[in-house]
C-alpha cells in the first residue's frame, strides 16, 4: 500500500503526553501507509512543539487548528480518520463532532467517563454509520493474549473466578495525583481512566461482560490531610520555584526534562496548566486505593484490587476453573508520562505465568518474546491501527469497538457509583450496551 494517494489521512486533537505515541509512528515506522495532516488543541505552545517533533522525524509540518476551529480542520484538511488525545471528560465532544463530520475516529482510552456521555458516542455511531476505534494496548501483549489462548482452550475448564491485584508505584501511580486526573471530573477517577485497561482485559479473556459491581476505595495516602497525619509539616503548591519541593521525592521538576519542559512549563502561560503539582496538596478528589467484586453475565466472579502508592509496579492475577488454574505475574518497569523514552513506558522486567491443572504438575507457560512499552502491546497495535490491514493481526481477537469501550468503563462507573451510595450495582440499571 504505498505511495502518497493511498496513505490515510489523520488529524490529531490533543498534543499532550499520549499523543507522540501515535504522530511518531505515523511519522516513521507506518509513513507509507498513514499521514498526518493536522494537529488540534487548546494550546498554541504544545501544537508547535508537536509540530516540531513531527519534523524532527522526516515529516512535513502540518497546519495547526486551536480546538475552537476544529469543524473547520476537518473541513480544510480533509482526514479519513481522527486520533483524540485530549483529557478525558472531552473525549466525547470530539469523537461525536468527528463521526458527524463523516471521519472514523481512534480515541485513546478511556472513551469517556460517565454513562450521558458513552449514550452520546453510541447515538453518534448510530446516526452517522462510522466507526469508533479505542486502543487498548494490553489486549496486544504476548502474555495477555496467551492467557486468553489458554483459557479458549478450556486448559482449565469453566472459569469461576478471577483475582487480579494491580499495582501502581510511587513514580507511575504518584503521576495521576500531579495532573488532570487527580481531578474526578476530568478523569472519572482511576477506576475509569486507569482500570478501563484492566477491566477490558477480563471482559476480552472472558468473552463476557459486567453484570453487578460492589466497589470501596478512598485516598489513603496522597493529598495534604493524609501528609499532615504522618506528620510531614512542609507543603507547596507546585514543584516549580518552590524549595520545599527539592527535598520531595515525590516531586516532579519539569526544567530538568527538555521535553516536559516544552510540552508544559513553556506552555502554561497560555492555559494556566500545571503539570508538576504536588501529590500531597489539596484539591484532589479521586481515590488512590480501589477493591471491586464484579459477578459476569457468564457467572464468573472478579476480585480486584488497585493500589496507587505501592513499592513495585505491575500486577498479578490467577483464574480458578473446574479443571485447575492460571496464575500470572508481570513487573512493569515504572516511568513518568512523556518524562523519559515513550517505548519503554510500562515495558517488562519479569513476567510469568503457570498453569496448574487438577492433579497434575505445575508447567511453566512459554510465552513469546515482545519488545517495547506496555509489555511489548504498543508495538503490536501501532500495526494494527496504521500497517497492512488485517497483515498477521487477527482483528476479531484484539480490534476493540466502541461497544468494548463502553463495556471496560461501565465496571469503573458502576464502581464509582458503588462507592457513593455503598450499594451493588446493576450495570444494566447504568447504561444497556
Amino acid at each position: 500500500m504505498a505511495g502518497e494517494n493511498k496513505q490515510k489521512r489523520y488529524a490529531l486533537i490533543g498534543t499532550g503526553g499520549r499523543s507522540s505515541f501515535f504522530y511518531t509512528a505515523i511519522a516513521t515506522t507506518y509513513k507509507e501507509t498513514s499521514v498526518v495532516v493536522a494537529l488540534c488543541d487548546t494550546n498554541q505552545t504544545r501544537l508547535d512543539f508537536a509540530n516540531t517533533q513531527l519534523e524532527s522525524l522526516g515529516h512535513a509540518k502540518v497546519p495547526t487548528f486551536k480546538a475552537a476551529d476544529f469543524d473547520r480542520m476537518i473541513r480544510e484538511t480533509k482526514p479519513d480518520e481522527v486520533i483524540v488525545t485530549t483529557i478525558d471528560r472531552t473525549h466525547n465532544i470530539y469523537i461525536v463532532r468527528a463521526l458527524e463530520l463523516g471521519c472514523n475516529v481512534v480515541t485513546e482510552k478511556p472513551m469517556t467517563i460517565d454513562a450521558p456521555r458513552c449514550r452520546e458516542i453510541f447515538n453518534a455511531v448510530e446516526r452517522t454509520g462510522k466507526k469508533v476505534r479505542v486502543t487498548f494496548n494490553y489486549r496486544y501483549a504476548p502474555h495477555n493474549t496467551k492467557v486468553w489462548e489458554l483459557l479458549r482452550s478450556g486448559a482449565i475448564g469453566k472459569v469461576t473466578s478471577i483475582h487480579f491485584e494491580w499495582m501502581l508505584n510511587t513514580s507511575h501511580g504518584a503521576d495521576y495525583f500531579r495532573r488532570w486526573h487527580r481531578d474526578k471530573r476530568n478523569s472519572g477517577g482511576l477506576l475509569v481512566h486507569k482500570s478501563t485497561h484492566h477491566f477490558d482485559l477480563v471482559n476480552f479473556w472472558l468473552a463476557s461482560r459486567p453484570e453487578t459491581v460492589y466497589a470501596q476505595g478512598n485516598l489513603y495516602f496522597y493529598g495534604r490531610e493524609n501528609a499532615e497525619k504522618r506528620g510531614v509539616q512542609e507543603f507547596y503548591t507546585r514543584a516549580h520555584g518552590s524549595e520545599v519541593a527539592k527535598s520531595d521525592p515525590f516531586a516532579l521538576h519539569l526544567e530538568n526534562n527538555d521535553k516536559l519542559k516544552k510540552m508544559y512549563l513553556d506552555a502554561e502561560h497560555e492555559d494556566a496548566y500545571y503539570r508538576d503539582q504536588s501529590v500531597f496538596g489539596d484539591g484532589i478528589s479521586i481515590e488512590d486505593t480501589m477493591n471491586l467484586l464484579v459477578r459476569y453475565e457468564n457467572g464468573a466472579v472478579l476480585t480486584y484490587s488497585l493500589t496507587a502508592y505501592a513499592p513495585w509496579e505491575g500486577f498479578r492475577v490467577s483464574f480458578n476453573g473446574t479443571g485447575g488454574r492460571v496464575e500470572m505475574e508481570v513487573v512493569e518497569n515504572s516511568y513518568v508520562n512523556s518524562g523519559g523514552d515513550q517505548s519503554l513506558e510500562g515495558s517488562l522486567e519479569t513476567r510469568s505465568i503457570t498453569l496448574r491443572k487438577l492433579f497434575e504438575k505445575p508447567q511453566d507457560i512459554e510465552i513469546p518474546d515482545s519488545v517495547g512499552a506496555h509489555g511489548g502491546g504498543d508495538e503490536v497495535l501501532l500495526a494494527d491501527l496504521f500497517g497492512e490491514q488485517g497483515a498477521e493481526i487477527d482483528q476479531d481477537m484484539r480490534a476493540a469497538s466502541h461497544v468494548d469501550g463502553a463495556l471496560s468503563i461501565l465496571t469503573g462507573i458502576c464502581g464509582n457509583k458503588s462507592m457513593a451510595t455503598g450499594q451493588v450495582v446493576k450495570v444494566s440499571d447504568v447504561f444497556v450496551v
